[in-house]
């Protein structure tokens, strides 16, 4: 699937299941709720906390659908093409960062 594509499967989605779009805000919101899960599974899973019994059945994969998911309803309803965003964005990542990962001796 295609960003492109998965921007039209969300909206068409929302469209069938959703009734409408949350509020940008709203949205925003629970984007952030969504990526406190993948920090906690992120903490547990390779950090040092434990898990709780109510967290192992909690899977990464899920809770990054879940953050990729809200990102693509705020891009959805604020008009961004998120395949230009991104290509526009890996090509200013390339033009300022393409020696200085190289040169940074704390990769080496």
């Amino acid at each position: 699937m295609t960003i492109e594509q998965a921007q039209k499967q969300v909206d068409q989605w929302i469209q069938t299941y959703g009734v409408r779009y949350f509020n940008e805000l709203t949205n925003t919101a629970i984007l952030m709720e969504e990526v406190g899960e993948v920090a906690r599974i992120m903490s547990r899973k390779y950090g040092e906390q434990s898990f709780k019994v109510s967290d192992e059945k909690i899977e990464l994969a899920d809770e990054l659908a879940d953050v990729l998911w809200v990102l693509i309803c705020i891009a959805n309803q604020t008009g961004i093409d998120l395949t230009t965003a991104l290509q526009k964005n890996m090509d200013k990542k390339t033009a300022r960062d393409q020696n200085r990962h190289h040169n940074n001796t704390k990769l080496i």
